[in-house]
């Protein structure tokens, strides 16, 4: 009977095997398209002008591979070969990518070097979810209630920063994308990991150490876990990171993560960093660090014909106007919507999967990603009217908006909204110690009565600005909002065949 079950097992092993390498043929990515800078003024019915926002695009950098990349994709030796570096090439050569820098060819080359360790130690790393044993499981858990054990992954992890647009995300997804379907992997943004540990550590609220229960469901469900956007900027995150992930590194578990951030300037100047410097140092040693130096922002190299982002005061009228020809024969009225652990967020207007909130609704209340996240299961296009030029009055808001920001993006949601300057004019007074300190040695100081200029000293903020300008920038992109719109009425035509279905039965 061990014997047939075995053979069972290894059948639907190669099955799943199979399967994903047949479906990654189909994975396809949009070309970014280039032209030159353009914008204008939308001149409203009643003769008042104001700006829509257009951003500069830039004509495509070409790039001289590296003869290490080069051969990847050559000589009958590697014919056979497979990974995240093979796989850019082959895009490329389609058309199907930009052409990137050296910058991204050197990342994937660290990505490459990781995808082929995984490979050659899978079975060292339990990394196939069909051939590893749970009767074995059960057995290191028992024993490990008797006997402290350590199995740290033999493989280290990868631990990816840059700047803005440089291409961490695509580059990690086309690394996961190339990993086995039967592996045990995850890929998931930050913001929605620390909501689900926070939400598993109230489910076993009582335990006597529930950092380790939650740590052992993780890794039990993923033994490589791809989080991407690693920022830390709750207090209550980062005191509980260093025994999380202390619990996860000697689980076995391989963590592959995106930052903006070097791993030394996480949470600076946080509350409490102290406790977490510990992590820091525990991340270093199991995650390979290494820097996407690339000065280009790919976000930038998309054009803005038409955009969603309005610039001007006074606004109202025309966003509801908008919001009116968005939700069409729709009739529009409060709603509600079911945000996380049972509550809802009432919604002033919302029709056809589309809401319109003020800005002081959304941002200049007590809310946080997950209510963000709740909003954008429901609706794929939020209207926000008046969004304000950010400084030391309204630090808060800012930190609300990049938040929401960040979770409209991972979402691809569409963001149609008014506000009182372009991206970067509303940024302008967020600033960074260091900047502030260039700028004029006294305005590096946090307090209220030396900030004359109006300015706001926040490191976090500071450096969070930029990734938001660039997110905004996109996200008012043309082929941002084509895509969106691609995806909208497919999924229309979907709900409109199973209605039919359903109707026929």
């Amino acid at each position: 009977m061990r014997a047939i079950a075995r053979s069972i097992s290894q059948c639907r092993s190669a099955l799943q095997h199979q399967a994903c390498q047949y479906s990654s043929g189909f994975v396809r990515r949009q070309k970014l398209l280039t032209n030159t800078y353009s914008g204008f003024v939308y001149k409203h019915a009643n003769n008042a002008e104001f700006d829509i926002f257009q951003r500069p695009r830039f004509s495509v950098i070409s790039r001289a591979l590296s003869i290490d990349a080069a051969h990847v994709s050559n000589g009958v030796a590697d014919e056979n070969r497979a990974g995240p570096l093979v796989e850019y090439e082959r895009r490329i050569a389609a058309g199907e990518l930009v052409d990137g820098d050296a910058c991204q060819v050197g990342t994937l080359r660290e990505l490459q070097r990781l995808y082929d360790e995984l490979v050659q130690s899978a079975d060292a790393c339990r990394l196939d979810r069909y051939t590893a044993s749970a009767k074995s499981g059960r057995s290191r858990w028992l024993w490990s209630r008797f006997i402290p054990q350590s199995s740290s992954s033999p493989v280290k992890g990868l631990y990816l920063y840059g700047g803005v647009g440089t291409g961490k995300t695509m580059l990690m997804d086309l690394f996961y994308d190339q990993l086995k379907c039967s592996w045990r992997k995850k890929r998931i943004h930050f913001h929605d990991f620390m909501l689900d540990v926070h939400r598993c550590l109230r489910k076993h609220k009582g335990v006597e150490d529930p950092l380790e229960v939650v740590a052992g469901e993780i890794s039990d469900d993923a033994i490589l876990l791809c989080l991407d956007e690693f920022m830390v900027t709750d207090v209550a995150d980062a005191l509980i990171l260093n025994r999380l992930f202390g619990h996860l590194f000697s689980n076995g578990i391989i963590l592959v993560s995106t930052s903006n951030r070097a791993p030394d300037k996480l949470y600076e100047g946080g509350l409490q960093r102290d406790l977490f410097l510990p992590f820091i140092a525990s991340l270093k040693e199991r995650c390979v660090v290494h820097e996407i130096g690339s000065a280009v922002d790919y976000r930038k190299l998309t054009s803005a014909e038409q955009g969603f982002y309005f610039v001007g005061k006074d606004l109202s009228g025309f966003l509801i106007q908008k919001f009116q020809q968005l939700i069409g024969e729709h009739e529009a009225g409060p709603q509600e919507a079911e945000v996380v652990m049972g509550r809802t967020l009432k919604v002033p207007l919302g029709a056809d999967g589309i809401a319109y909130f003020p800005f002081e609704e959304l941002c200049d209340r007590p809310m946080g990603a997950a209510d963000y996240f709740g909003l954008c299961k429901k609706y794929h296009t939020l209207a926000l009217e008046g969004v304000p030029i950010f400084g030391l009055h309204n630090r808060t808001a800012a930190y609300r908006f990049v938040t929401l920001v960040d979770v409209m993006y991972e979402n691809k949601a569409r963001l149609l909204c008014t506000a009182e300057g372009t991206p970067f004019e509303l940024f302008e007074k967020i600033v960074t110690i260091s900047d502030a300190q260039q700028m004029a040695p006294r305005t590096s100081s946090r307090s209220r009565k030396n900030d004359d200029s109006g300015l706001c000293v926040d490191n976090e903020l500071g450096f969070a600005k930029e990734r938001t300008i660039s997110r905004l920038t996109e996200m008012n992109s043309k082929e941002y909002l084509e895509h969106h719109a691609a995806t909208i009425g497919e999924k229309s035509s979907q709900e409109g065949a199973i209605h039919d279905k359903t109707v026929q039965a």
